[in-house]
C-alpha cells in the first residue's frame, strides 16, 4: 500500500476534492506513484485526511475518469500507465518521451525508397510519385504500444538505419547529418481505429485514435520530412499555451 503525502487547504476557495485530486496527480506524472502502485481505500484516506467519505471519493472518480487510476475488484483502486502530454512544439515524439522519463522503444516495420503517396508528394514539393524514403515505425512507452509512426524523406536527403532509429528520434539522426529543422505545419485530427491499427495499439477496432500529421522545414526552407502519425488517445494528449492578444 503506497501512503499519501497529501495536504488540504479548507480556507483555499479550490474544492477540496479537486486539491486532493490534483496532488495526487502530480505524484502519478512525477513517477513517484509508479504504475500498479495500490492506494489505501477511501475509507482510510478519507480518516487520514478528515475529508468527507463523499468528499474522497469524489477526487478518485476524477482521477479514474482522466485514466490515472482504476479501481479493480478484490484488488482496490491503483495507479495505471500515465498519459503522454505532449507540447505543441517541434521536437521529436522519442525526445519527448525521454524527457518524461517514458524509456521509449522502437520497432522499425519498413524502411525503404517507394514511390511517394500523393500527399507526402505534395508536402515534400515532388512531382507525384517520385521516389522517397518511407519508414514506419511502432513506438513503445513503458513497454505499452502508444503511436504508429510513417514518415517520408526525399530521396538522398540522409542515410539512416534501422539500428538508429531503435536507439534514437528520427530528428535526432537529422540533427546528426547536419539538417537544422527550423519551422512545421501541423494538423491535429481524430479518427476509428482500423483492425490492423487496433492490433498493434492494443485497443478495440473503431476506438478513438489521435492523429497528427507534420511537413517540416530546414534552416533554408527545404521541406525535408512529412510524417503521418496516430496515436493512443487514452495515453496520449497535445498540450499547448494560448496567450491572449
Amino acid at each position: 500500500m503506497t501512503p499519501l503525502a497529501v495536504t488540504v487547504d479548507r480556507r483555499s476557495p479550490v474544492p477540496l476534492y479537486f486539491q486532493v485530486a490534483e496532488q495526487i496527480e502530480r505524484e502519478i506524472v512525477a513517477g513517484r506513484l509508479a504504475p500498479g502502485a495500490k492506494l489505501p481505500n477511501e475509507i482510510v484516506l478519507a480518516d487520514q485526511l478528515s475529508l468527507s467519505r463523499p468528499t474522497m471519493r469524489q477526487a478518485i472518480q476524477y482521477l479514474v475518469d482522466k485514466g490515472l487510476l482504476v479501481r479493480k475488484r478484490g484488488v482496490g483502486t491503483q495507479v495505471v500507465q500515465s498519459q503522454v502530454r505532449r507540447s505543441i512544439e517541434l521536437s521529436s515524439l522519442y525526445d519527448d518521451l525521454v524527457r518524461a522519463g517514458q524509456h521509449p522503444t522502437t520497432v522499425v516495420r519498413d524502411l525503404r525508397l517507394c514511390p511517394a503517396p500523393e500527399e507526402a508528394a505534395a508536402a515534400l514539393g515532388l512531382p507525384a510519385e517520385a521516389e522517397v524514403l518511407r519508414i514506419r515505425r511502432l513506438r513503445y512507452a513503458q513497454d505499452e504500444p502508444l503511436a504508429l509512426m510513417t514518415n517520408y524523406l526525399p530521396p538522398g536527403l540522409v542515410d539512416v538505419t534501422a539500428e538508429q532509429l531503435q536507439a534514437n528520434g528520427l530528428y535526432a539522426v537529422l540533427r546528426g547529418a547536419g539538417i537544422q529543422l527550423r519551422v512545421a505545419r501541423q494538423t491535429i485530427g481524430a479518427c476509428a481505429a482500423s483492425a490492423a491499427q487496433a492490433k498493434d495499439l492494443h485497443e478495440s477496432k473503431g476506438a478513438a485514435l489521435l492523429t497528427m500529421t507534420r511537413t517540416a522545414y530546414d534552416d533554408v526552407g527545404r521541406a525535408v520530412e512529412y510524417g503521418s502519425h496516430v496515436y493512443r488517445a487514452a495515453r496520449y494528449a497535445f498540450e499547448l499555451t494560448l496567450i491572449e492578444r
